[in-house]
């Protein structure tokens, strides 16, 4: 039977990668910090007889997995950062394990793993079988930021990809065919002069001052763009003290539109709201332009092959343990939260009432739009990508909370990392034995971008400059 290898070979080791992903969810390190996480990943490709490339595209943590020869060539997206503050023990009410640390908020410890399962799994398959194409496994750093798929991008490591396989943890079981927002990202440091406040404030040029016109110059902005962009903001600097006029300030900025175009337009007229602010203060300004991230182009083909290998699969099987744990959890969520919660993510409303997502949703998404984004958007311009999501959440847990994290470190996490790598695995069998479906999938992806070309953030080469991206 195709796949029964594969599958065996995760059923067997199991336990190897929960505690890998257990492992990660301990360090808890965040963007282009996650020495350790990666470190974890790395192992499991050597122990599997990969060929390691490391500290790639000029990030210590980013590294790339290859296996086999010939076509096609398959890739899988991991990612392995935690998110600041967000620390939590694999308990069911609120209990950091370390007070304002960081913590597997969104789940990519659980990730990072299930999609290295997935391609060591699909190379013992092949391995036994005499099946030729290549595998390769992309470990990507630094998602919350958005800029470890953009700077790999910008050194070509995607080229040549035949496809690209993925997953997220989530609230639902299902292929993801909804889009989400392209993203730019920015600070601006706006610079004035010092000046005693009580008795000179006519000398000072206040930069927080200008901070705070171009923040309110944006927020008028808000009424004056499409429905579904976002603009945030948050002043990383305003000054020292209330007696000293402030020198120096800083304003950081996310700008998000289901196109990249309407991004381009939007970022635009912020940029002008800083030179209207700084003309008022009789400041200067400069902008350290962190990254910039396109839309999701979904692909049907392969949503297909997923979809039909989920059904195969079949949801995470959550024991009595689980279901008293979810409850447990269940009463932080004031109601409020979860029915927002589950309209941001498309989930329907008769799962309101319960704890968990028990079935498949099919064709799930289609023609809607999630506010959220991502660098998996720079890789869907690049090869025809599908994106699975499983339930490894309470549902109305939000993304980004201390309830998520303390699912993803136990039992009902790692039950959603299994399925995903087993769908995925599976998926990838289909794909390097059918040629139809990757021509298929390649026909909608090329016709999807031939009128819509993809264009780096960064100039070709370009590495992050990591003193920097540290402090974010």
């Amino acid at each position: 039977m195709n796949g029964e290898i594969a599958l065996n070979f995760l059923k067997n080791n199991e336990a190897t990668f929960t505690k890998a992903s257990d492992k990660i969810w301990q360090f808890a390190e965040v963007a282009l910090r996650e020495h350790r996480s990666a470190k974890v990943l790395e192992k499991l490709f050597q122990d599997a007889g990969f060929q390691l490339e490391v500290g790639v595209a000029g990030m210590p943590t980013a590294f790339i997995a290859t296996w086999g020869e010939g076509k096609p060539v398959i890739g899988f997206l991991g990612e392995y950062d935690a998110l600041p503050g967000l620390s939590q023990k694999a308990v069911p009410i609120k209990d950091p394990v370390q007070e304002g640390a960081p913590g597997h908020g969104c789940g990519h410890n659980l990730l990072g793993v299930g999609g290295a399962a997935a391609a060591i799994a699909t190379k013992e398959e092949m391995s036994s079988r005499g099946i030729k194409a290549i595998l390769k496994y992309f470990g990507c750093p630094a998602e919350e930021i958005g800029v470890g798929k953009i700077y790999m991008s910008a050194h070509h490591y995607f080229d040549g990809l035949s496809c690209m396989l993925t997953w997220h943890p989530a609230l639902t079981n299902n292929v993801r065919m909804s889009a989400n927002n392209a993203k730019n990202s920015a600070k601006f440091r706006f610079y004035g002069q010092t000046a005693h406040a009580a008795s000179a404030p006519h000398t000072g040029k206040s930069a927080l001052d200008a901070c705070i016109l171009m923040d309110v110059a944006t927020n008028y902005l808000r009424e004056h763009i499409i429905q579904d962009a976002r603009i945030h903001s948050v002043i990383t600097h305003g000054g020292e003290e209330p007696n000293v006029v402030p020198a120096y300030a800083e304003i950081w900025y996310y700008v998000r539109a289901p196109k990249r175009r309407f991004v381009e337009e939007i970022y635009a007229r912020v940029v002008k709201n800083a030179e209207a602010a700084a003309l008022m203060t009789e400041t200067t300004f400069d902008i350290e332009f962190l990254s910039a991230s396109h839309e999701y182009i979904r692909n049907f083909k392969l949503g297909q092959v997923m979809q039909e290998n989920l059904l195969k699969v079949g949801p995470p099987k959550f024991t009595k343990e689980d279901k008293e744990f979810a409850a447990e959890l269940a009463k932080s969520i004031p109601m409020e939260v979860k029915e927002n919660v589950l309209t941001e993510n498309i989930v329907p409303q008769d799962l309101m009432n319960k704890n968990f997502h028990e079935g498949i949703l099919e064709n799930h998404g289609i023609g809607k739009i999630t506010h959220g984004s991502a660098d998996t958007g720079d890789v869907s311009y690049q090869a025809p990508l599908a994106q699975l999501q499983v339930a490894t959440r309470v549902l109305g847990a939000p993304g980004h909370a201390w309830q998520t994290t303390a699912t993803q470190g136990m039992s009902i996490g790692h039950k959603g990392m299994m399925v995903a790598a087993r769908v995925i695995a599976l998926t990838a069998l289909d794909l390097i034995q059918k040629p139809d479906l990757l021509r298929e999938a390649y026909d909608e992806w090329a016709e999807a971008t031939k009128n819509n070309p993809y264009q780096c953030a960064f100039p070709e080469g370009a590495v992050p400059n990591l003193e920097q991206v540290k402090i974010h």
